[in-house]
């Protein structure tokens, strides 16, 4: 198969769990021209003539799955950063980026991360990107991805500044091209963008047609600089004569006061928002990234998932970056999001169905990616994936959607197809080979001071 072509493939399993309908026994999906022909029993669907058949036996076949807020840039720095305090783990994550990586180094973490991404049937990513050399990467590595420009800019004398730079990035992003990837902006959080600079981005945004993501609601420092001008954040920007103002409001009710929540952003985190702010989000059509690891992780504490699906509200799963995950895996992910509503909750939660559709169409939904990914349906994009189903750990399969759910993983994936082309047979990527990454990865351990 020539890099970069779809093929006419017909797959059976003995499961197909399309998300959109009731899982099928002994089913298949009938991809030609890298779209979904059909889905339907394998008995009953003969595939094109030119169709390669990939029987996957003891497998689950479902859509591709779908991570809703990503730093593809950050994956070198895997483990690296283990500071408690969250104003500590963010200026060290700065200075490290900034004062120890160089370009070539977030190449190489960005390619590690597509790859982790894709051998663990994730198709498309959303990405947050600050130098935006993770275009390469997802270019070459054939995903589907939303790569939002990170825009920073506490200095509202400096907000045209930073419009004008992003407006050259995004140029430099258009110049270069990815077929299967999609540009946004992402200014990254309150206490790093003026409220000058985001009405800019916002106006922006609205007149370009530009997707937005942004960092909301996350931690107790953040909701402290923005209702009292208090706190690490607040003390940080006036020691560089940056004058800040208490206003009073939530970080989503801010966002709704200068015009921010009017572009339906893609909001990540959202753990510190109550019923007002939920209201909010679902009547402004934003999305959530829910990132339960990373909030866990940060000690941020738990979001509040099930209030958010309750009002509506478009929710996807999203890992962040594996510096406060450690892994880029949406299965676990999905796992503990189920875990940690259960052990909150008294009340009826999701099912393991719901969970399965919050890492495929729910994500899809968050992006606004529904006519073409997220459910396996005739007429979507063949972007799908395979859990294996046979290793001792997944026996006996009494519930299919329980069975993934709460026992696979990422290393039980065991195909991968963006568009019709298989990017991941459960052994090898298509497009690349991780042990090409292993000496600049000996680099960039050396630059972080660490051994091995």
């Amino acid at each position: 198969m020539l890099l970069g072509m779809s093929e006419d493939l017909l797959i059976t399993a003995d499961w197909v769990l399309p998300v959109s309908s009731a899982p099928l026994r002994d089913g298949a999906v009938d991809v030609r021209a890298g779209r979904i022909h059909a889905v339907g029993l394998a008995a009953e669907l003969p595939g094109g003539e030119a169709a390669r058949r990939l029987d996957l036996g003891s497998a689950a076949l479902l859509p591709g799955l779908v991570n809703t807020h990503a730093h593809l840039e950050l994956t070198a720095l895997r483990g690296f950063l283990e500071e408690q305090d969250f104003f500590a783990w963010i200026r060290k994550l700065t200075e490290t980026k900034y004062e120890t990586l160089d370009e070539d180094d977030l190449l190489c973490s960005s390619r590690l991360g597509v790859a982790e991404a894709i051998s663990a049937g994730i198709t498309t990513i959303a990405d947050i990107a600050d130098a935006g050399v993770s275009l390469a990467a997802l270019r070459e590595g054939g995903a589907r991805a939303v790569l939002y420009q990170e825009v920073f800019g506490p200095d509202p004398s400096r907000a045209e500044e930073s419009l004008a730079d992003l407006r050259d990035k995004l140029e430099s992003h258009r110049a270069a091209g990815a077929d299967r990837v999609t540009i946004g902006i992402s200014p990254h959080a309150p206490y790093t963008v003026s409220t000058r600079l985001f009405k800019l981005l916002a106006e922006f945004a609205r007149a370009e047609g530009y997707p937005v993501s942004v960092h909301a609601a996350e931690s107790a420092a953040e909701g402290a600089f923005v209702r009292n001008a208090s706190g690490p954040f607040a003390d940080y920007l006036r020691s560089r004569d940056i004058e800040v103002e208490p206003l009073g409001v939530s970080t989503i009710g801010y966002f709704e006061e200068i015009g921010l929540l009017a572009t339906a952003p893609l909001l990540a985190h959202c753990i510190d928002c109550d019923a007002d702010d939920l209201r909010r989000i679902a009547a402004s059509g934003a999305g959530i990234a829910h990132c339960p690891k990373s909030n866990a992780t940060l000690a941020h504490g738990a979001a509040p998932l099930g209030a958010m699906l309750a009002e509506g509200i478009r929710v996807g799963l999203g890992s962040d970056g594996v510096l406060c995950n450690n892994t880029c895996d949406l299965l676990e992910e999905a796992r503990f999001a189920a875990l940690l509503q259960r052990a909150g909750s008294e009340e009826d939660y999701p099912s393991a169905g719901d969970f399965l559709r919050l890492m495929t169409l729910g994500g899809a939904e968050a992006l606004g990616l529904t006519g073409d990914i997220g459910s396996l349906e005739a007429g979507k994009l063949a972007d799908l994936c395979a859990v294996g189903l046979a290793a001792p750990h997944l026996q006996p399969v009494l519930d299919v959607e329980a069975t993934v759910l709460y026992s696979a993983s990422a290393r039980d994936v065991v195909l991968t197809v963006v568009e019709g082309e298989v990017l991941y047979d459960g052994k090898s990527l298509a497009r690349s080979d991780p042990r090409s990454l292993e000496e600049p990865l000996a680099a960039i351990r050396r630059k972080l001071g660490v051994a091995g």
